[in-house]
This record gives C-alpha cells, sequence and structure tokens, in this order.
C-alpha cells in the first residue's frame, strides 16, 4: 500500500521552485532612471515662461547665441530624450549601480557603469543629489557619456544636464579618413544672462 505523503511531494517541490524564482526576480536591483527625471524637466519647460537660449560654441572666443521658443524645447533636448532608459527591464544585468559621497562636492553620486562595456552605447551615467537635512536629497546634475560606432564613424557625446538651469552637450565625430570634428553647445532656461 502507498503512502498519502508521497504524493504531496511533488506538489511540495513545485511550491519550493516557485518561492525561489520569486525571490531571484525581487533580487534584480532597480536602477535609477535619468531619462524619467529629463523627460519631467522637458514637460516643465514646456508649460513655463522661461527664455530659452542655446549658445553655440565656435571656437575658444566666439560664441553664438539664438533664443528658441519653449515649443522648441524638446528638440533642442532631443540628444538627452532619444538615450536609452537603462533603468528598464531590457537593461537588467547590463548595468551595474554604485553609490557613493563626493566629499569635494558635498554630494551624494548615483553611478551606472555597463558591465560589458563594447556592447553599450552608454559608458558612464551619473546623477549627483545635494542631501538635505531630513535625510533626504535633490538631483541637482546628470552626467551621461555616449559612444555609438559603426563602420561609416564613431560618435562621442558627454551631456551635462544642470537640473533646473541649463543642459550642454560636447560632441566629438571621426569619420574614416578624416580629421576629428567636435562641437559644444550649451542651451540654458533658468540662468542669469552670461557676461
Amino acid at each position: 500500500m502507498k503512502k498519502p505523503w508521497i504524493l504531496a511531494i511533488p506538489f511540495l517541490l513545485l511550491v519550493v521552485i516557485s518561492c525561489q524564482s520569486k525571490k531571484k526576480k525581487e533580487a534584480v536591483p532597480k536602477r535609477t532612471s535619468a531619462l524619467n527625471f529629463i523627460q519631467s524637466q522637458v514637460a516643465q519647460i514646456d508649460t513655463s515662461l522661461y527664455s530659452i537660449r542655446k549658445i553655440t560654441f565656435i571656437d575658444s572666443m566666439r560664441t553664438d547665441t539664438v533664443y528658441y521658443s519653449r515649443e522648441q524645447f524638446r528638440q533642442l533636448a532631443a540628444d538627452f530624450l532619444s538615450l536609452p532608459d537603462i533603468s528598464s527591464e531590457e537593461f537588467d544585468g547590463r548595468f551595474k549601480e554604485e553609490e557613493g559621497f563626493d566629499e569635494m562636492i558635498g554630494r551624494l553620486t548615483i553611478t551606472n557603469l555597463p558591465v560589458k562595456p563594447d556592447a553599450e552605447e552608454i559608458q558612464r551615467q551619473e546623477i549627483l543629489i545635494q542631501p538635505d537635512q531630513q535625510g533626504g536629497g535633490r538631483i541637482t546634475s546628470i552626467i551621461i557619456n555616449f559612444n555609438s560606432s559603426n563602420k561609416d564613424s564613431s560618435v562621442q557625446k558627454r551631456m551635462l544636464w544642470q537640473v533646473d538651469k541649463s543642459f550642454q552637450v560636447a560632441t566629438t565625430r571621426q569619420y574614416p579618413g578624416q580629421p576629428e570634428q567636435s562641437s559644444l553647445y550649451r542651451v540654458v532656461w533658468n540662468e542669469e544672462e552670461e557676461q
């Protein structure tokens, strides 16, 4: 005669395996989304009355300044808005997030680095947070290093978003058999006029 508890063994194994898979799913740490934060900044500017200026640096002595309407801001911010969101599930396991406090600048830094740098366009993402008295803080800056290469060219972008103030993009392009091309522009919406 078979013992009835033997029939319960497959059921118990199924319960144990499902509990372990839930633990594995929960163990994936959630990365901070710089893209979501930048999108919220753009939405805020869409409804603002800020004067928006784009300053293009021609060389070390000359700049070109053009004023834009708030309806054009989203287009100006396209370099940021077109970045992949490394906090999405698609990037699970592809980036590692580290936190540290920088004593020199007095900021908490959340840094995301690719596990396999050759396989990712975003090479570094840093979110700088100014701590407050209540144990929280506010994001002050986002820094993103972006590299893209194909058989025709390579592009490097060094991008800085200064929260509620400005952003800038420094781009270096290299085409086969040609000298490197560099450009730098800055978009300002909530800063004093530069002297």
